[in-house]
């Protein structure tokens, strides 16, 4: 499998090669060594990206964690809700108080 690299990496790998080009070499010589560049900067944009996936798994991975427990936290923090009588009894008291009300009025 040939890894293709961009022209921009190719240009600036021969201007490289070129500003080290040594009196008496070739043309094919600075085309290898510019290969070579190439290779090179092809390789640390490998490492470079396998470092960044890493990471990135490794915040994704704290990240979940973080939520995990947060959530857990929150889950036990919360008390569980008690029934509670005093608006209901309020409530058909009131309506009682509505009913006994019209009921007077109009009788």
């Amino acid at each position: 499998m040939k890894n293709k690299v961009s022209p921009e990496v190719s240009a600036q790998a021969m201007k490289i090669a070129k500003s080290r080009q040594k009196q008496g070499q070739t043309k094919e010589q600075t085309k290898l060594i510019a290969q070579g560049i190439e290779k090179g900067i092809a390789e640390y944009k490998k490492q470079q990206n396998k470092r960044l996936r890493e990471l990135d798994k490794q915040r994704k991975q704290n990240s979940k964690q973080v939520n995990q427990t947060a959530s857990n936290v929150i889950e036990e923090a919360l008390p569980e809700p008690k029934f509670n009588m005093l608006p209901w009894v309020l409530l058909g008291a009131s309506w009682l108080a509505f009913i006994s009300f019209i009921v007077f009025m109009y009788n």
